[in-house]
């Protein structure tokens, strides 16, 4: 009884705070969730980001999750998060946060709609004008005073102020609401997507108060499902009231407009407190995780190759090479595509096993593509000056990529680099070295890493790239390949 008197004083103070806050709300979990002294603040998030491992994704980012816990327990994951907004230099975006509440009951899903959030480090303003489309949303409602006591939110700011200074929010608390309501919300985010840009975080912390080993295997099944981005089973399990995450409302209309985008989940980093700060008797798990839509999908901004043209292209380079490794004749082909008639730039890739086995292009767009395709399929075959030629004995093993290329544009700040949606070509003097995109998501790289091999392959030393009279470009591609066609 007590407790609930104290919880109703509780509640009308803060609708009294957000009557007269104008929508200007104060921090108020520095000292207990993260340091208050802004300096060690500033020093534990730097410190939590240099540590975590670079993760690079194939495509553009779309949104993160990201723990919620005091910064002992889970600032090393959520550094993960947040490392990863840094290194694919995120800036001046908008960011939706998908939040639980953990202290009032309502239905829907509550906006903070105008004003701002404050942080040791300055305000972070509202997005007004997203939080006023959202609101079209039937189950959105502004509610403004459950934002109060709430530390969800809170959390996720120092780290956001910190890596995204100049970025605008929209803060959006899950109560009570059905599938269908958060499918339909993540539907009106991809609506929304298409008109201004903008990344979701979503605030989760994992299983709750399990010893140790038991949370970890609870955890990784439900991580499982997040990476397939199987929303319906975790919505069954909040029917049959297992707690899978805190926050697992938002995370379930995440998954749904990731899934909607076609986009993929990759997963950076799991721990619980039993790895941090805690015992192990009873754990909280904790995720970072990152969305992202691939390059190397339907690209029509590069060339909007359809799936008959992409399997057209790769029989070509295949008949191509039996013919030519057979009998030192490459065979004839008549198409009728205007897209394959275009001249473009073209990289054929060979890999055997997995494992390269030849890869050279054309770099300069004055054949047809269909054309290009054949000639550059010899010259990886035969010309690589890394490898033996490979013999027709040999075809069997080996599977075909392809890679459309986009006009080069030079790059003016190195900052603009993205590594997984942009190759990379370098001149000076008379060295020249290039880089396709896929390159550097495969062996792991960031954008530093990738300049530095960039110079390698010209033939130059690896900071080369930093000299007068260096030159980059940057591109993107179309990249395709036989293992997509198989099934």
């Amino acid at each position: 009884m007590i407790k609930k008197i104290i919880f109703v004083l509780l509640l009308s103070f803060f609708l009294c705070v957000s009557i007269f806050s104008q929508g200007a709300k104060n921090y108020e979990f520095a000292g207990s969730f993260y340091p208050k002294v802004k300096e060690k603040l500033a020093e534990m998030i730097d410190s939590f980001i240099t540590k975590a491992p670079f993760s690079s994704t194939e495509g553009e980012i779309i949104g993160i999750i990201s723990p919620h816990a005091g910064y002992i327990y889970s600032g090393e994951v959520a550094g993960c998060s947040y490392k990863i907004l840094k290194e694919n230099n995120i800036k001046n975006i908008t960011v939706i946060i998908l939040s639980p509440t953990h202290h009032y009951y309502f239905k829907g899903v509550s906006i903070y709609s105008n004003g701002s959030f404050d942080t040791p480090f300055g305000k972070i303003e509202i997005d007004e004008d997203i939080a006023r489309k959202l609101e079209s949303v039937e189950c959105v409602n502004p509610v403004p005073e459950v934002f109060y006591g709430e530390h969800s939110i809170e959390v996720q700011l120092p780290f956001l102020k910190k890596v995204v200074p100049q970025c605008k929010i929209v803060p959006l608390l899950f109560g009570k609401i059905e599938l269908k309501e958060m499918e339909n919300l993540a539907h009106y985010f991809v609506d929304l997507y298409k008109k201004k840009k903008f990344i979701l975080i979503v605030s989760t912390d994992l299983s709750h108060y399990h010893p140790y080993s038991e949370a970890r295997s609870i955890d990784l099944e439900t991580i499982s499902h997040i990476e397939k981005l199987d929303y319906i089973w975790l919505w069954e399990s909040v029917l049959n009231n297992k707690m899978r995450a805190c926050g697992i409302l938002p995370l379930i209309t995440f998954l749904s407009y990731v899934k909607e985008v076609k986009g993929n989940i990759k997963i950076v980093k799991y721990a619980n407190s039993g790895d941090t700060k805690g015992g192990k008797d009873k754990v909280v798990g904790y995720l970072s995780a990152v969305a992202y839509l691939s390059s190397f999908l339907k690209k029509e901004e590069a060339m909007g190759l359809t799936k008959e043209e992409k399997k057209t292209l790769l029989n070509i380079a295949r008949k191509t090479l039996e013919s030519y490794l057979s009998s030192n004749k490459a065979p004839e082909f008549k198409i009728d595509s205007e897209r394959l008639n275009q001249k473009r730039m073209v990289f054929v890739t060979l890999k055997k096993h997995g494992e390269l086995r030849g890869c050279i292009g054309r770099v300069v767009a004055d054949t047809p593509l269909y054309k290009a395709v054949s000639k550059v399929a010899i010259d990886s075959a035969l010309h690589d000056s890394r490898f033996v030629p490979v013999r027709y004995e040999e075809l069997s093993d080996i599977e075909i990529e392809i890679s459309v290329m986009t006009p080069f544009e030079e790059v003016k700040d190195l900052s603009d680099i993205k590594v997984g949606r942009d190759g990379l070509m370098i001149r000076k003097g008379f060295y020249s070295g290039l880089l396709l995109p896929q390159v550097p998501t495969e062996y792991g790289w960031d954008r530093k890493t990738f300049l530095e091999h960039l110079c390698y392959k010209a033939g130059l030393y690896k900071d080369a790239y930093k000299e007068p009279g260096a030159v980059i470009y940057k591109f993107s591609a179309e990249v395709f390949s036989e293992g997509e066609f198989n099934d």
